[in-house]
């Protein structure tokens, strides 16, 4: 198995060994200092190999590699001799071009469903109890059988169960109306970073990243990120989603003999800024589980302390580029840099990282056994394709001839949640209606048919308020019927009284 050559200097190169490759890895450096070359160095390296790439393009220069390098000049010529690289020559790496917003490429898209709730909680920062109460709005709407799709689908839930929260309560466990309003407002502040562009269909399958070319190349997958860095909220569901999704779906194969995918995440400080603990949490559980699906994980940014410590300690690959120490901060993190290091006795780490030229790097990978081998400061190497941003021309091309593009560039809007509780309320209103109109009818119906008939009736039985004809001859006549029997006993013990004194 060919290694991926990082660098060389005069008496020693470093490798990466693609046994080693889903060990995961940094690339830091102060900008301007040649992170995104060697970005690309090792995802050409990679793709050669016919291991499939995942990079999210920040600033817009790595598309790149969708296109051959200029012929070398004699600065050119001169590197490659110093690089010992006799064979290099221009060539095009197999890109498909991705865009959360589908301007740049096709559109990135992944069903709310998908998500679940326990990630999109986490994402929208919720407190336990809240998450309690997604948990409860996903089930009632796999009970019922209510597709959730996009961010409409999960607020027409949501608006459901606030008006259904008794209900839900007994059914579920206790859900309160104030939870449900907190959800919607953190729902809000998602989808005001563009949240729902994201979520709809087609949603991505992760088999059309993992392709390879005609060749057996590895398809390396440019998602256009320079608008969406401005949306950390939306850039870090994303990549967070992206990483769930494979650590779950993947089967476990152990340490291959090569990744069966690699993930390079630029700018990797936007994903741990301002993160919840819970969500850290989670990045660190699949950064140091993904290794066991064949998946390598790569982060590139200014400082290594920009990832907090817990995943830094599971990145073997090491290329650290030149740091500035010109504040209290930078020179802690040419330190904390430096002691990542495996020390090479030849070599003072801490100074050199502050003198490396533009194209220069200290690099560390692990050999035999997973052991890191000793720092060496090299010069890193040169990749085939260009170096730098594409045109607009370039990009609309390869795009055109992407084997997915057919697939993913029409938005598809299936029944789901929020068209079928729609749906209810127009049949309820609509129920409603029919009964509103049917109910003076009958009244007419009924006091025409009581009206002579009824004055009858209430004359001979009487009402609640007064008495009947019927019910008042009775009284009368029970009353009249008392007294005469009264006079009758009355005359009859008068009379024996009397007629026993004579």
């Amino acid at each position: 198995m060919t290694n991926i050559l990082i660098g060389r200097n005069d008496s020693a190169s470093v490798s990466l060994d693609p046994h080693y490759g889903n060990r995961h890895g940094m690339i830091a450096g102060a900008t301007g200092t040649g992170k995104s070359v060697s970005l690309m160095v090792l995802a050409e390296g990679f793709s050669r190999l016919g291991v499939p790439c995942f990079l999210a393009d920040a600033k817009g220069d790595l598309a790149g590699l969708a296109m051959a390098a200029n012929e070398p000049g004699d600065k050119l010529k001169a590197r490659l001799a110093r690089l010992k690289l006799a064979d290099w020559k221009p060539l095009a790496n197999p890109v498909v071009f991705w865009d959360i917003y589908g301007k740049l490429g096709h559109p990135v898209r992944a069903t709310v469903s998908e998500m679940g709730p326990t990630l999109l909680g986490r994402v929208l920062e919720l407190n336990d109890t809240q998450e309690g109460v997604l948990e409860v709005v996903f089930k009632a709407a796999d009970d019922q059988g209510w597709l959730l799709l996009d961010l409409a689908d999960l607020r027409a839930l949501l608006s459901y169960a606030a008006e259904n929260a008794k209900a839900l309560s007994t059914q579920y466990g206790l859900i309160s109306t104030q939870s449900i309003a907190a959800i919607q407002r953190a729902l809000l502040k998602l989808e005001s970073d563009g949240a729902d562009q994201f979520f709809g269909e087609p949603a991505l399958e992760l088999a059309d990243l993992m392709r390879q070319d005609m060749s057996g190349r590895g398809i390396i997958n440019v998602l256009a990120a320079d608008q969406l860095i401005m949306k950390p909220r939306l850039y870090s569901t994303f990549l967070l989603w992206l990483l769930s999704e494979l650590f779950e779906q993947l089967p476990e194969v152990g340490d291959l003999d090569q990744p069966k995918m690699v993930f390079f995440f630029d700018e990797a400080h936007l994903l741990f800024d301002d993160a919840s603990p819970g969500l850290l949490q989670r990045v660190e559980q699949v950064v140091r589980l993904i290794r066991s699906k064949g998946v390598g994980v790569y982060f590139c940014s200014q400082n290594p302390d920009d990832v907090p410590g817990n995943i830094l300690g599971q990145l073997g690959n090491r290329i650290q580029h030149a740091l500035r120490a010109f504040t209290p901060r930078d020179q802690k993190a040419v330190r904390a840099a430096a002691e990542t290091f495996v020390v090479n006795p030849k070599l003072d780490v801490t100074e050199a990282i502050t003198k490396l030229g533009v194209g220069e790097a200290l690099a560390s990978t692990l050999a035999n056994g997973g052991v890191p081998t000793p720092v060496e400061q090299v010069l890193v190497t040169t990749p085939c394709c260009r170096i730098g941003a594409i045109t607009d021309a370039e990009r609309a091309t390869i795009r055109q001839r992407s084997p997915v593009g057919a697939k993913y560039d029409t938005t598809v809007n299936r029944e789901s949640a929020a068209e079928m509780l729609a749906k209810r309320t127009e049949e309820k209103a609509a129920d409603a209606a029919v009964v509103a109109a049917n109910a003076p009818a009958k009244g007419a119906a009924k006091e025409e048919e009581g009206g002579w008939s009824g004055a009858v009736h209430d004359a001979l039985f009487g009402t609640k308020r007064r008495q009947g004809m019927i019910e008042t001859m009775g009284k009368q006549m029970v009353r009249t019927a008392g007294s005469q029997l009264g006079r009758q006993i009355l005359r009859g013990v008068l009379g024996g009284i009397f007629g026993g004194k004579r």
